[in-house]
């Protein structure tokens, strides 16, 4: 089949590859013989990450184009086809027989109609025997899918689908980073934060026809896949359960600075106290982990910003969390100082143990939130001073 000239292709039907020679052909013969029968001007695009079993022959003799990747790995074998696909279009599948290439009209007719990614459901379209490993099919897929719609809302249930199809130019705008397997939760994830409009449609799913094992790796992609959604989603890492900690620790210690509570016949005192201060810090950690990674993030463009935030940056500043830090802090030594005294009272002699521990947690309290927000204040102006890009010539080698 002739490859159309780059202004003429509407679809680029992309396969990253990597030593697929058993099952590179019956692909491209598939998705040539689609694009033959619905009369799309299309590509076929084989993105290579380094075959070395012949399969770029294998492509260039059926007539398929053949992009070499400069870098190994998934995602950096789709960036490099999405970066050189001629089409408006590009739907995008392994290059293992396993995906249905004969049927993607439903992809074409979303993505005309103004989708910017269209995502294959496999789980309404058909999983056949042996397609799919149980662990896969009843833990990995339902529960990152979830965790997926949970964190981000993209409207899909199979989050990871392999066949997806997308406006070329909208995922381009995304300017997608990660060069493994992460890609393809990336490409969702960033296309949710970005409001894009995601549809989803059935698809299939059949067992690959490789003889050799999969390039995936149950257990380590999929905590890279869920790894990938915690950090985009800064809220449920840090803020949510540092917010419960915070307040959880904190409410305690203000109780039981009053005296011993009994709940059930429990008894809840000093001991008590002192694991809520330690919930307390980590809590506010968490909390102050979320405001730095959220400055780094849109600082490099990795989440987007709304109007919201930005207004608390603005107002925000180094030198108002400096003070924040400062009267916590000092607000600590004055209770110490007050303690001091009264031990002062007793000439110093022996103090009821108790009534002691009471006032020095929280004094201990204050003090570490006071240094710690100090600390933070510092450190995000380091990241919020303005800065011009650097240029090429100012790099000094090391």
């Amino acid at each position: 089949m002739s490859t159309p000239a780059p202004t003429d292709v509407e679809l680029t039907i992309l396969m990253p590859c990597l030593n697929e020679a058993e099952t590179l052909e019956v692909c491209i013969r598939k998705a040539q013989g689609f694009l033959q029968r619905s009369g799309i001007r299309g590509e076929v695009l084989i993105s290579d990450n380094g075959s070395t079993d012949g399969s770029q022959a294998i492509a260039e003799r059926l007539g398929a184009r053949v992009s070499h990747a400069p870098r190994r790995g998934y995602g950096a074998a789709l960036i490099n086809g999405i970066e050189t696909a001629h089409g408006r279009y590009v739907i995008m599948a392994d290059a293992d027989d396993s995906y249905d290439f004969e049927n993607l009209e439903p992809f074409v007719e979303r993505l005309r109609a103004g989708a910017d990614l269209v995502m294959g459901n496999r789980f309404r379209g058909g999983i056949a025997p042996g397609a799919m490993p149980p662990l896969h099919k009843y833990l990995g897929n339902p529960v990152l899918s979830f965790i997926g719609e949970l964190f981000f809302r993209p409207g899909i249930r199979d989050f990871h689908c392999g066949l997806r199809g997308f406006n070329r130019a909208r995922i381009r705008s995304l300017d997608l980073q990660t060069t493994g397997m992460e890609f393809a939760s990336e490409m969702v994830v960033r296309a949710s934060l970005a409001r894009y409009r995601i549809e989803e449609v059935p698809t299939t799913l059949k067992k690959d026809g490789r003889s050799r094992p999969p390039h995936l790796r149950s257990w380590h992609d999929g905590w890279r896949h869920l790894r990938f959604l915690l950090l985009f989603a800064p809220r449920w890492l840090f803020v949510y359960p540092g917010l419960v900690a915070f307040f959880l620790g904190a409410i305690a210690v203000g109780v039981l600075s009053f005296g011993g509570v009994n709940i059930g016949g429990v008894g809840f005192d000093v001991t008590t106290m002192v694991y809520a201060s330690a919930l307390c810090v980590i809590g506010f950690q968490s909390l102050l982990f979320f405001w730095l990674t959220k400055l780094y993030a849109t600082q490099e463009g990795f989440l987007p910003t709304s109007e919201r935030y930005r207004r608390i940056v603005a107002k925000w500043s180094a030198e108002r969390g400096l003070l924040i830090g400062v009267g916590l802090f000092f607000l600590g030594i004055i209770i110490g100082i007050v303690q001091v005294a009264l031990w002062g009272s007793l000439d110093f002699g022996a103090q009821n143990a108790a009534q002691a521990v009471r006032i020095a947690v929280p004094s201990a309290l204050l003090i570490i939130l006071g240094f710690q927000t100090a600390m933070m204040s510092f450190f995000s102006g380091v990241l919020t001073t303005p800065r011009r890009e650097q240029r090429p010539e100012a790099v000094i080698e090391s």
